[in-house]
């Protein structure tokens, strides 16, 4: 049985760490590479980050950041924001990340995650899904540019395709849930995680010990990624993984 992964995330803006509310009411939250070293410690399994305006300011990620990250962390790391081609990836990987996150440039040049996948192989690739339910309920929308932009591309179908072009993973934002503590999308997580035969990172909206729990048990996410509990110390990474350990969902102590 595979292990469960617990994943902090670092959503930075202009070099420092973020939090909003299903993509809105952005505060500072602190230092990425302090907090990345922090959550290293604390037994994370992987790290994320992503800056969440490049692709909205039309620039290129912040590579000493990241260098920075990296430097401090010895466990896998993801990159994503304003990466636009092979040679931004290529940049990413070469400055410290292991794997680099596609939302927008994937969507806008589908054959980025097959060429990514081929020169720098799939489990590099992950494609990050920033997915709200349409008004009348018949299922997700993608959206890009840090959620301001509606795609109108079905999520599912979206997944699906990417899946066939070589993603090694998959990072699942539920927009519906992102920031409010409700507790993650379980519903959308089941139908994407049955869909695919690739890993879903499961994202938006945890609150609580028990979301972790039910959405690898319900939502059959491989694993969880959370930002607000850990950034303001509400749970530690360690009473997470030791809450999930006596019911049964196996995690790396």
């Amino acid at each position: 049985m595979h292990t469960k992964r617990i994943i902090p995330c670092l959503d930075v803006r202009a070099g420092k760490v973020v939090k909003g509310i299903n993509f809105v009411g952005i505060k500072e939250v602190g230092d990425p590479v302090e907090l990345g070293e922090y959550y290293y410690k604390q037994g994370a399994d992987e790290l994320v980050f992503l800056d969440i305006t490049a692709t909205h300011e039309g620039r290129g990620i912040m590579e000493k950041v990241v260098e920075r990250v990296s430097e401090k962390i010895f466990i896998p790391f993801t990159v994503g924001g304003g990466l636009r081609n092979i040679d931004d990836i290529k940049r990413i990987l070469r400055a410290g990340a292991d794997k680099v996150s596609l939302n927008s440039a994937a969507v806008r040049n589908k054959e980025l995650l097959k060429e990514g996948a081929y020169y720098f192989g799939n489990q590099c690739i992950v494609l990050a899904v920033d997915a709200k339910k349409r008004d009348d309920n018949s299922g997700w929308n993608v959206f890009v540019n840090g959620g301001r932009i509606d795609t109108g591309i079905d999520a599912l179908k979206w997944i699906e395709e990417a899946t066939k072009l070589g993603i090694g993973e998959i990072l699942l934002t539920s927009m519906d849930t992102d920031g409010t503590k409700k507790g993650f999308d379980l519903e959308l997580t089941r139908k994407v995680s049955e869909l695919t035969n690739v890993p879903v990172i499961a994202s938006g909206g945890c609150g609580a010990l028990k979301d972790f729990e039910e959405v690898f048990k319900d939502g059959m996410a491989d694993a969880a990624l959370a930002a607000s509990l850990f950034h303001y110390g509400e749970l530690s990474i360690r009473e997470v993984k030791d809450y999930l350990k006596q019911r049964n969902v196996n995690v790396r102590m």
